[in-house]
Protein backbone atom coordinates (compact mmCIF):
# COMPACT_ATOMS: atom_id res chain seq x y z
CA UNK A 1 0.00 0.00 0.00
CA UNK A 2 1.73 2.71 -1.39
CA UNK A 3 1.09 6.20 0.38
CA UNK A 4 -1.05 8.98 -1.51
CA UNK A 5 -2.11 11.29 0.74
CA UNK A 6 0.08 14.38 1.60
CA UNK A 7 0.32 17.01 4.68
CA UNK A 8 -2.23 19.59 3.30
CA UNK A 9 -4.67 16.83 1.98
CA UNK A 10 -3.95 15.10 5.90
CA UNK A 11 -4.32 18.66 7.60
CA UNK A 12 -7.45 18.93 5.69
CA UNK A 13 -9.22 15.46 6.31
CA UNK A 14 -8.46 15.77 10.14
CA UNK A 15 -9.70 19.13 10.18
CA UNK A 16 -13.22 17.92 8.61
CA UNK A 17 -13.22 14.92 10.62
CA UNK A 18 -12.91 16.85 13.98
CA UNK A 19 -15.56 18.99 12.69
CA UNK A 20 -17.92 16.09 11.87
CA UNK A 21 -17.53 14.96 15.38
CA UNK A 22 -18.15 18.56 17.10
CA UNK A 23 -21.13 18.35 14.72
CA UNK A 24 -21.99 15.13 15.94
CA UNK A 25 -22.21 15.14 19.56
CA UNK A 26 -23.71 18.98 19.18
CA UNK A 27 -26.46 17.17 17.38
CA UNK A 28 -26.15 18.99 14.29
CA UNK A 29 -25.69 15.67 12.54
CA UNK A 30 -27.02 11.94 13.01
CA UNK A 31 -26.68 8.38 11.94
CA UNK A 32 -24.74 5.72 9.86
CA UNK A 33 -23.47 8.93 7.13
CA UNK A 34 -21.77 11.10 9.61
CA UNK A 35 -20.15 8.09 11.53
CA UNK A 36 -18.93 7.09 8.48
CA UNK A 37 -17.86 10.41 7.38
CA UNK A 38 -15.65 10.56 10.60
CA UNK A 39 -13.94 6.91 10.47
CA UNK A 40 -13.09 7.09 7.02
CA UNK A 41 -11.37 10.82 7.20
CA UNK A 42 -9.57 9.34 10.33
CA UNK A 43 -8.58 6.43 8.98
CA UNK A 44 -6.89 7.52 5.60
CA UNK A 45 -5.74 10.37 7.77
CA UNK A 46 -4.02 7.93 10.04
CA UNK A 47 -2.52 5.42 7.51
CA UNK A 48 -1.82 8.20 4.58
CA UNK A 49 -3.55 6.24 2.16
CA UNK A 50 -6.45 6.62 0.09
CA UNK A 51 -8.23 4.06 -1.31
CA UNK A 52 -10.36 6.38 -4.10
CA UNK A 53 -6.96 7.92 -4.67
CA UNK A 54 -5.61 4.63 -5.46
CA UNK A 55 -8.38 4.03 -7.81
CA UNK A 56 -8.12 6.92 -9.88
CA UNK A 57 -3.89 6.35 -9.63
CA UNK A 58 -3.95 10.08 -7.92
CA UNK A 59 -1.38 11.11 -5.21
CA UNK A 60 -1.24 14.65 -3.48
CA UNK A 61 2.02 13.57 -1.66
CA UNK A 62 4.99 14.89 -3.07
CA UNK A 63 8.19 12.66 -3.76
CA UNK A 64 11.06 12.85 -2.54
CA UNK A 65 13.56 13.88 -5.03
Amino acid sequence: MKKNVGIIDQTIRFLTAFTAVLLYFADCISGLLAVSLFVLLALTTLVNFCPIYGLLKLSTKKDKS
